[in-house]
């Protein structure tokens, strides 16, 4: 899990979105066992705004460009702004609030 940790922790650092979820679709292809190497990113954010397509798939592969050079066989990307997600699939889905640790 460490590649798809990585892109996590880059994708929430740089455009912290409003739902972001990164799949490891490695056990799809003809790779081994535990592989990390075909990923789908499904990210909704503001920063896609006024953006065409290419455009965003453009901020992820830049920002994801080591991985893409070293580890990355193949990248799904769907992006959406909130108005798009919501349209499309209603509501984005949220974490419940924290109720502190011991509560």
């Amino acid at each position: 899990m460490v590649i798809q940790q990585k892109i996590e922790q880059k994708l929430l650092a740089e455009y912290q979105p409003a739902h972001l979820q990164v799949i490891n679709e490695s056990g799809n292809h003809n790779v081994p066992a535990g592989s990390e190497s075909h990923f789908k990113v499904v990210m909704v954010s503001d920063i896609f705004a006024g953006k065409r397509l290419i455009q965003r798939h453009r901020l992820i592969n830049s920002l994801l460009k080591d991985e893409l050079a070293n580890d990355i066989h193949a990248l799904a990307l769907h992006t959406y702004t909130p108005e798009e997600w919501e349209k499309q699939f209603g509501e984005y889905p949220t974490s419940p609030n924290c109720l502190g640790g011991g509560k």
